[in-house]
């Protein structure tokens, strides 16, 4: 496939849900000045979603909206089902951008979100069997870090992590592993910006990495500062099953980004920012929940085959450079 039908195939790839928003501030059982940014799975036959819910402080938390076929018929629960710990330094300013798995081994979902302290934003995890009840381990990494999902399974008796820390200003993927979800290491950069490109100033994970036979597909965000602001743009990657670190292949261009409306006004203009995905087995639907310009939640789809036919058509990346 050459360049101009890889670029084709990329801005086709995603449709949006012909009724989107799905989620809107005006849904909301109590007052909400945004609804955003929701991690996603499948749990007990139905779409649930943990979305970040913005307060009129100006605080997050997160509340369980669920659905039968992840499109509509949305119900939202009453009351936050995780909101910030008073006596939790981490969280003094809010917890946000849930990214969901089920970690089989355990028998429980873990939820990585970001807890916004006073050091700037940090990676938390909390565990959950019913989303009811939540254990919380405390944060993973220092801060400034943002952007991070486990991987359902362990590598070699390790737990893997995507992130996406600061460091030097600079805002690139990384991935460490730990024996035991406490003591995290071996950090490296997985996928790196690319100066002058549409994921230039920095990139960060979208949805939790989605595990295929031909490898993780991992859907990333990128940024790019223009004179009117950033643009938040969602491109592809795929990982190798056994070896995370190895980046197999990566979208030359983004494969969504703002175009309607409702995701070019709000309360952050231009962006679209997935945190959650969800592949329908039986319609092989992969389903992209994503927060359209800070401001209410949106969903677009692709066929999984189609999916995967575009990311290993994409260039081989067996070691990316800086």
């Amino acid at each position: 496939m050459n360049n101009h039908e890889n670029a084709s195939m990329a801005s086709h790839l995603f449709r949006r849900y012909e009724k989107n928003p799905i989620l809107k501030p005006a849904d909301w059982p109590y007052p909400a000045n945004s609804v955003f940014n929701p991690g996603a799975v499948q749990f007990e036959g139905e779409t649930l979603l943990l979305v970040r819910v913005e307060g009129m402080q100006g605080f997050s938390h997160l509340t369980v909206a669920r659905s039968k076929d992840g499109k509509g018929g949305w119900r939202i629960d009453k009351e936050p089902a995780l909101t910030p710990d008073p006596s939790s330094r981490e969280e003094k300013w809010g917890i946000e951008d849930p990214r969901i798995v089920w970690l089989e081994e355990q028998q429980e979902y873990a939820i990585t979100y970001v807890s916004f302290s006073r050091g700037g934003p940090v990676v938390s995890l909390a565990t959950t069997k019913d989303f009811k009840a939540f254990r919380r381990l405390g944060r993973l990494l220092p801060p400034e870090d943002k952007d991070a999902s486990l991987f359902p399974r362990r590598f070699e008796e390790r737990f893997a992590l995507i992130h996406r820390p600061l460091i030097r200003g600079e805002g690139h993927i990384y991935i460490s592993f730990s024996p035991d979800l406490k003591h995290w290491g071996d950090h490296q950069i997985l996928i790196p910006v690319r100066l002058g490109s549409w994921d230039g100033d920095r990139v960060g994970l979208g949805t939790q990495p989605i595990e295929t036979p031909h490898g993780w597909l991992i859907i990333y965000h990128g940024v790019r500062r223009t004179a009117s602001g950033s643009l938040y743009r969602v491109g592809l990657a795929l990982l190798d099953l056994e070896d995370p670190c190895r980046v197999i292949c990566r979208s030359d261009e983004w494969v969504f980004a703002p175009r309607e409306l409702y995701e070019r006004i709000g309360d952050v203009p231009g962006v679209v920012f997935p945190c959650g995905a969800v592949v329908d087995r039986e319609t092989n639907e992969l389903r992209l929940y994503y927060g359209a310009a800070d401001t209410c939640v949106g969903l677009a789809i692709t066929d999984m085959d189609d999916a995967m036919d575009y990311v290993r058509s994409c260039p081989s990346r067996e070691r990316l450079e800086l």
